[in-house]
């Protein structure tokens, strides 16, 4: 087959709709997870927050009790913190192993 101008043409605009249309694809993935990222953060800023103003009521007479408090909240967060990540792991770990075998999550 002979390359004409033509064909040269053709082959440039199909080029560039293509990554006209991947950038866009990739824009609304980006959306949707800085949405996500984004209420995650107001949620978790909230709760900081009501930490913060526990720590300003503490003085002298209930410290101890609202020190223990506030090192229990935070230690929830790192926790929840932890698991998503290692969850997140886990579930890559466990596609590529599927991947690896030739196998997808749906057959087992």
């Amino acid at each position: 087959m002979k390359l004409t101008a033509k064909h040269f043409k053709v082959i440039i605009v199909l080029l560039l709709l293509g990554f006209g249309v991947g950038i866009y694809l990739q824009d609304l993935q980006h959306q949707k997870s800085t949405d996500h990222a984004w209420k995650a953060n107001r949620y978790n800023l909230a709760r900081f927050n009501k930490i913060t103003e526990y720590n300003k009521k503490m003085n002298a007479a209930n410290w101890k009790m609202m020190q223990d408090s506030i090192n229990n909240q935070l230690d929830t967060l790192m926790i929840l913190r932890f698991r998503k990540e290692m969850d997140s792991m886990n579930s890559t770990d466990a596609q590529e192993a599927s991947l690896l075998l030739g196998t997808t999550a749906l057959e087992k």
